[in-house]
């Protein structure tokens, strides 16, 4: 009864109250062929040393990105973190720190936030950005809300070429919202798809991601200039925040609302998470933006300072009038993502793109030799997509039985279209090295 106190009258209490008969109806969402029919493999119990050997032998049969060559991408990025990123973010005013409720006192916390607001609002081209969002995915969905909220509008257009897992992501925020309605095209791995017929009057905005899930770039400007004719606006994801110091801006492009993915800068892999959500807009926008916001001010004495500017989330004010119900953000992450970012500053950001792109160069060329292989993208930052000769799943799980993690099958992410059956994403970062493009090569060519 300590840690279980209700008894059986108080849950069924409860369950009247909100008006289930069980509680399995309150996992009623949850698909039939999700649920656990028995007990999960593993032992009942076992003393600590067991337990740790146990996990570590499952552990073992992972295959590390640090110990093969690494080529995944679509959305989350191996990059090299300075060991100073871990070192600083671990001492103990950074680590404990969870949000400043009392903003006045926590003027360290409001700078750091204040100037992460500023290199994303300079690294994506646009006036103003918030102190971070939970991850890229949901970002988007807020995005997608805030549009619907600043045009008064309720239809969102979906490029086909948005990552699957931010579009899932976009459809379930908006599940429970009866006036918004999102159109998602079909995925686009032929990059033909005409985004500008989709736009009508009632369209809110027009989501598109750069470089977009199959690694190609666009110029989104004439897509902008149709989107505004219409009322509409431009909302643009980047999952891959390196790209940003090579490729032109989001905001030169004429974006209303930049999203994306910071993990790339000072974050880890970290088997999915916590990530970094970036949103930036256009100081018109201000006002619709969710999260928090971070402003500088000086003191009665004249002295600089800082205070939370905006923070219109329902744990601060009426839940109808919230422009978000996000309770906090990425703090530490994007206290990373600052710290990262500050170490390389604007030389060692475009050096850093620069080393991305190249070494993507150099695999789509080594790939590009062998028998049966074709890369499909024109222009690409560090991801690319590649067309086998049969499907890519397979030879995914061939090269990481020799020890080569090569690549993203599509499949995975767009299961049942057999246009994507053979495709396969491949990233390289700075951390590519030649020995591992050679390996990759072989492998493939082993494999065919």
């Amino acid at each position: 009864m300590r840690y279980l106190p209700l008894t059986a009258g108080d849950r069924r209490e409860m369950l009247a109250a909100i008006g289930v008969s069980s509680i399995d109806d309150l996992f009623a969402d949850v698909p039939d062929a999700a649920h656990l029919s028995g007990l999960v493999d593993l032992p009942l119990h076992a003393g600590e040393m067991e337990v740790e050997r146990t996990l570590s032998a499952m552990a073992r049969k992972n295959v590390a990105a640090g110990d093969a060559p690494f080529f995944l991408g679509a959305g989350a990025y191996r990059h090299h973190i300075p060991a100073t990123v871990d070192h600083l973010i671990q001492r103990g005013e950074f680590l404990t720190s969870y949000t400043p409720y009392q903003p006045e006192v926590s003027q360290g916390t409001l700078q750091a936030m204040f100037e992460f607001q500023t290199m994303v609002g300079m690294i994506t081209g646009m006036e103003v950005a918030n102190a971070s969002m939970y991850d890229g995915s949901t970002a988007c969905a807020e995005a997608v809300l805030m549009a619907c909220r600043a045009t008064r509008r309720g239809r969102a257009v979906l490029s086909g070429s948005l990552h699957p897992h931010y579009r899932e992501a976009v459809a379930t925020a908006v599940r429970f919202s009866p006036h918004v309605t999102v159109d998602a095209l079909m995925a686009d791995p032929g990059g033909t798809e005409d985004l500008a017929r989709h736009i009508d009057d009632q369209t809110a905005c027009v989501v598109v991601q750069y470089p977009d899930f199959f690694g190609r770039l666009h110029d989104f400007t004439k897509l902008a200039e149709a989107c505004h004719a219409a009322g509409a606006l431009l909302v643009v994801v980047v999952t891959e925040v390196v790209a940003l110091g090579a490729v032109k801006a989001p905001g030169a492009m004429g974006a209303d609302i930049v999203v994306g993915e910071g993990q790339s800068l000072g974050n880890a892999l970290g088997f999915g998470g916590p990530y970094v959500g970036l949103f930036a807009t256009r100081d018109r926008f201000v006002r619709q933006m969710p999260g928090r916001l971070v402003g500088e001010t000086v003191d009665n004495e004249g002295k600089r300072g800082w205070v939370l500017t905006l923070s219109t989330r329902e744990q601060h004010i009426r839940r109808e009038k919230a422009t978000s119900n996000i309770c906090t953000n990425a703090g530490l992450c994007a206290l990373a993502f600052t710290i990262h970012l500050t170490l390389l500053g604007e030389a060692g950001f475009k050096r850093l793109a620069a080393l991305n792109h190249a070494a993507a160069v150099r695999t789509a060329e080594r790939l590009a030799e062998i028998d049966g292989v074709r890369i499909l993208n024109d222009s690409f930052f560090n991801e690319f997509t590649v067309l086998l000769p049969k499907p890519a799943a397979t030879v995914v799980d061939r090269c990481a039985e020799r020890r080569v993690l090569a690549g993203v099958p599509v499949s995975r992410l767009v299961p049942g279209d057999p246009d994507c059956t053979n495709l396969m994403l491949v990233a390289a970062t700075e951390t590519t090295t030649d020995q591992d493009i050679a390996a990759l090569a072989a492998a493939i060519e082993e494999i065919l």
